[in-house]
């Protein structure tokens, strides 16, 4: 037994064992194929089947595991930034200023709350939404070995084990990935792994191609199919993680890699950190060798460095994607992971599948055709006929003919047609037909594959009148099918026959010298939302590329249908003979990705970020399962296959292009007031660096005290609470936006000394006007400096907010100029109320506010040009 377990868990492991392996147990005779598995077709005994339980483990695919609340809650505190405002918020208590760490311990702690909560009730949401699937199967067991029989016996789905010998009908899901052992008019739905809508015919008889995918192989089906017709006996080769399926299913269980946004972030954080420690050093030595009190001059740069970092950043972050998950919950979508907002809203490629997402993963009857290829209601009535009295379970293209027909008002099926007899599909003759009686004629209808009718059909009907069928017309035939494949259709011919002696039963043999009609062409049609979803998320900056299983034919039809541009097709066979680099180049020019394996499709999501894109993935099969976990922000649908809800970051309630086009706006609405708040509070903190480092070296005595910088930026801090609030210009909607650290960088580097220009006129006016030049009168110069300091911090948001001229071009929320208003009154209102001897602040003269009104003019017009020039030299990403 141990020797089994190392030969078969070893092969369906490695996924080049397991093609090889399965493709050997294909080609083999179904009792070379028994012997192997050391099975018989009677079933395993009971012993037999319980030592398999206990060797290869339940049937049961690993699931991404969901660590205990208190070890997920305390995963969110694991970031740079948060780490740098817990060292802070220590050395300010440390340090005496108790109020300073609260207040950051607050920031950090309510930050990583918010985010646990929204993200595990969005979780609960998605876990609610777990399909039901067979919880039992139908097998063949013994009691022992001498019962030669076996019965077929309920087992739970986990209790099956390779070798068991399972009983397949219509509508049952495959339960593992199975060898056929008999098969009698069996199609399998397997969408879901291969992306192609129509159902696929296995059969029994070995297969012995060489080439193309495990599940292409004609005899093997695989967990996570289905069964639309026929019935069927299968062996089980893997259950559980051995399976094709727990193969992708263990590629979600992995770490996720790092999304555009924790990348932006973190970058942003190494940043700050970077900053805050080189100022907080060179304002600590200043301030120790000019004032030679090394204690204070320590105090001071630690309240500088608590100033300068933005310790409201993870509550602005953590709201406006709270915000963000509320909105889109209103539109029918479940975000699991916040981050994922962002993220989408930076997304400049869309990868998405094909089947269910263009299309409705459905067969509608598109076209019914002469040999002239002219629409022809003879065809389709003829079909609906042959469809209509076939007997047992019709398939999805009889379906689709008898949804057509009925919807067609030209179609006058006459009510007194009877059936005389029917001769079954099979897979050999791949065709089917029906005897009809009216008025005593007998008329044989026969549809099916294109090849098996043309072998059976030798004239044509033409306009009335038949022609036989020359080998031109049969060229021509041949060439009007392939323009069709090449359309994207899924094609079958009509014939007939009029019996001139009428028979009470009817055999293969009467399927002979058969008149053909024309031709039914099928397709999965495009939702009726996808057009204009394509063409707004086109004016959005937003490239859509098709990653599909299905052929190439039929996804061009399809994209030319809802007017996608066609720039290439790469096919999975090419996608395996080109390096990362080659794949990388050809996926920038690339619109369509056909015939594709599941590794195939992330591999090509990881060529395109290989190329700097930001990389979105919409899919709900099985096979998009890996993709979805490898892109920037994955997205599935709440009727997907379990495991593809799994490897999303969101879950789509109405599977709706539409839908993702709302959630790029509301993720670029995120990042906008994300943005604003970095480039205020990084270009305000240098600023006041770049002064407090000047007015080090001028001033005799400390610049501001500590308490009062805290008081400042505390007051800053929540005036920028209402900035989640805040419009966002409909000119920054318009494109894709990323987290580039180098243009914060350089926005802090310009628009920062820019503020310092008018701290030193203050310093100027205090110092020449107010006299405010000495230890005795430094209380004025602090006073005069806070509200100045706090004016422009506060009013500074107007003008950053927007790439327009505020107030004229552009207004803030209501939210946000109500918030701007009280803390510009407090903020006055503070050095003349009764806590000003508390922080050390004086009564200011009355024409102190002429000089303030005066700079803050000049401020606000320097700061327009500049904004302007920045604009145009750099954007204003």
């Amino acid at each position: 037994m141990n020797s089994q377990k190392s030969e078969k868990q070893t092969a369906t492991n490695n996924p080049e064992h397991r093609l090889a392996y399965f493709r050997a147990l294909a080609c083999m005779s179904v009792a070379a194929v028994l012997k192997k598995l050391k099975t018989e077709t009677i079933g395993l005994t009971d012993a037999e089947a319980q030592a398999r339980l206990s060797e290869y483990g339940l049937n049961e695919i690993t699931r991404e595991q969901r660590h205990p609340w208190l070890i997920r809650l305390m995963m969110l505190f694991n970031s740079p930034f948060n780490y740098l405002l817990m060292v802070l918020g220590l050395l300010s208590y440390v340090s005496g200023n108790r109020s300073s760490a609260i207040m950051i311990a607050i920031m950090v702690l309510l930050s990583v709350l918010l985010r646990f909560i929204q993200e595990s009730r969005s979780n609960r949401a998605a876990e609610e939404l777990q399909a039901l699937v067979t919880s039992r199967v139908n097998v063949r067991r013994r009691h022992s070995g001498e019962d030669t029989q076996g019965a077929s016996q309920e087992i739970p789905l986990n209790n099956l084990v390779p070798g068991d010998i399972i009983t397949l009908g219509p509508g049952d899901l495959i339960p593992a990935d199975v060898r056929l052992i008999e098969a009698r008019d069996l199609h399998i739905n397997q969408s879901a792994l291969s992306g192609e809508a129509f159902p696929v015919e296995k059969k029994a008889e070995p297969d012995g191609h060489t080439a193309g995918s495990l599940i292409d192989l004609g005899n093997l089906c695989f967990m996570g199919t289905s069964v639309v017709s026929g019935m069927a006996v299968a062996v089980a080769l893997a259950t559980g993680d051995q399976t094709y399926f727990g193969n992708l299913a263990a590629k979600i269980v992995e770490d996720e890699p790092p999304t555009s946004f924790d990348q932006g972030i973190n970058k942003l954080s190494w940043l700050l950190i970077r900053f805050i420690t080189a100022m907080v050093l060179v304002i600590f030595l200043i301030n120790g060798l000019t004032k030679h009190d090394w204690l204070t001059a320590l105090l001071f740069a630690l309240a500088v460095g608590v100033g300068l970092t933005p310790e409201m950043l993870p509550m602005i972050l953590i709201t406006n994607l709270s915000r963000g998950a509320i909105a889109l919950s209103r539109q029918k979508v479940i975000v699991k992971r916040l981050a994922s907002i962002q993220n989408l809203g930076a997304i400049d490629v869309l990868c998405t599948d094909k089947t269910g997402t263009l299309t409705q993963n459905k067969v509608i009857l598109y076209r019914h055709l002469d040999l002239h290829g002219q629409e022809s209601i003879e065809v389709l009535k003829a079909a609906y006929l042959n469809s209509y009295f076939e007997s047992g379970l019709k398939n999805l293209l009889d379906d689709a003919i008898m949804a057509h027909a009925e919807q067609d008002d030209a179609l006058n099926i006459e009510s007194d047609y009877v059936k005389v007899d029917e001769i079954p599909f099979d897979f050999e003759r791949r065709r089917l037909s029906v005897v009809i009686a009216r008025e005593g004629k007998h008329t044989l209808i026969c549809k099916g594959a294109i090849e098996e009718m043309l072998s059976v059909c030798v004239r044509i009907h033409d306009k009335d009148r038949e022609y036989p069928i020359t080998p031109a017309i049969r060229a021509q035939i041949h060439k009007d099918i392939q323009k069709l494949g090449e359309e994207g259709f899924r094609t079958i011919a009509v014939a007939c026959k009029n019996m001139d002696v009428p028979q009470k039963a009817y055999t293969v043999e009467d399927e002979q010298a058969l008149t053909l009609l024309g031709y039914i062409a099928f397709l999965d049609p495009p939702k009726e939302s996808t057009a204009q979803a394509i063409s707004a998320l086109s004016q959005l900056g937003v490239t859509l590329k098709i990653l599909t299983g299905d052929n190439e034919w039929v996804t061009r039809k399809i994209c030319t249908v809802v007017g996608l541009p066609i720039q290439g097709i790469l096919l999975g066979r090419d996608i395996e003979s080109l390096s990362p680099e080659q794949l990388a180049e050809q996926a920038e020019h690339t619109t369509i990705f056909a015939k594709l394996t599941p590794e195939h499709k992330e591999r090509v999501i990881q060529a395109i970020q290989q190329k700097g894109h930001v990389v979105g993935f919409l899919g709900d099969g099985i096979n998009d399962s890996p993709a979805l976990h490898r892109a920037d922000v994955g997205v599935s649908v709440a009727n997907a296959v379990d495991i593809a809800r799994e490897s999303a970051d969101m879950i789509l309630l109405e599977q709706s292009l539409l839908v993702l086009k709302d959630g790029v706006i509301e993720g670029r609405k995120v990042f906008g007031n994300i943005i604003k708040y970095i480039r205020m509070t990084t270009s305000s903190n240098f600023g006041n660096v770049f002064s407090m480092v000047g007015a080090s070296f001028l001033l005799p005595f400390l610049p501001m005290m500590p308490i009062q910088i805290l008081a400042q930026n505390l007051l800053y801090d929540i005036s920028q609470t209402a900035i989640p609030f805040d419009r966002v210009d409909e000119a920054f909607l318009a494109r894709p936006h990323r987290w580039e650290v180098p243009n914060v960088e350089r926005f802090m580097l310009t628009f920062g000394p820019v503020s310092s220009i008018f701290d030193y006129v203050l310093f100027a006016v205090m110092w020449f006007v107010f006299q405010a030049n000495t230890e005795p009168r430094q209380a004025l110069f602090h006073t005069g400096w806070f509200i100045e300091g706090l004016l422009s911090q506060v009013l500074i948001v107007h003008f950053i907010r927007t790439a327009s001229i505020p107030f004229l071009q552009s207004w803030a929320a209501p939210q946000l100029l109500v918030m701007t208003g009280l803390i510009i009154a407090v903020g006055i209102y503070l050095p003349h109320s009764p806590l000003a001897p508390f922080f050390g602040f004086v009564t200011l003269p009355a024409h102190y506010f002429a000089w303030l009104v005066g700079i803050l003019a000049a401020y606000f017009v320097l700061i327009q040009v500049v904004k302007r020039w920045f604009i145009g030299k750099f954007g204003y990403d």
